[in-house]
């Protein structure tokens, strides 16, 4: 399995308890979603993902406390702590038109309702609770909130994210 056909589901934070279990953070919108998950894969040097499978996976809203086969001793959970944990992206459930997953939209382009297209989404971060996505317009980097009044939809067709963006959001860039 190659890095570019997965998608991060989450990290391992820390070990958990004494008979190698971890705690680990899930990066999604669903954590719920992922309670017979059977198996994950582990980035381990460079880009190469090793398969872990579950024994157990209890899920604690965003964070869950799983034991891998195979993995028994503190020492050894102590080792996963940082792992970043994936998953194949054909696992991913299907989603409505105006929904999507922010991997598949980078390089789309954004047009607004107003301004019609002005760059293309470079990447997304998260700032606590708040995600935003990054484009570049006339030479600037520009975060725009991620909401449904301001991004619209994507079209998938054409690579386009639509959005409508408040009034003066781009003065503060510019």
């Amino acid at each position: 399995m190659q890095k570019d056909d997965c998608y991060q589901l989450g990290y391992v934070i820390r070990k958990h308890g004494t008979k190698g279990e971890v705690q680990a953070f899930l990066d999604v919108d669903d954590p719920e979603a992922y309670e017979e998950l059977e198996s994950v894969f582990v980035l381990k040097e460079g880009d190469t993902l090793i398969p872990f499978f579950i024994d157990t996976i209890e899920i604690r809203g965003q964070k869950a406390v799983i034991k891998f086969e195979d993995i028994e001793t503190v020492p050894e959970a102590e080792k996963m702590v940082g792992s970043q944990l994936y998953l194949p992206l054909e696992v991913l459930p299907e989603l409505s038109d105006n929904q999507f997953y922010y991997h598949e939209v980078i390089g789309y382009t954004v047009v607004d309702k107003t301004l019609g297209p002005m760059g293309t989404v470079k990447s997304f971060i998260t700032l606590g609770p708040q995600h935003l996505m990054e484009m570049d317009y006339k030479e600037k980097q520009v975060l725009i909130p991620v909401t449904d009044h301001i991004v619209i939809r994507p079209d998938r067709e054409s690579s386009i994210i639509h959005v409508d963006l408040p009034e003066g959001l781009l003065d503060i860039y510019l």
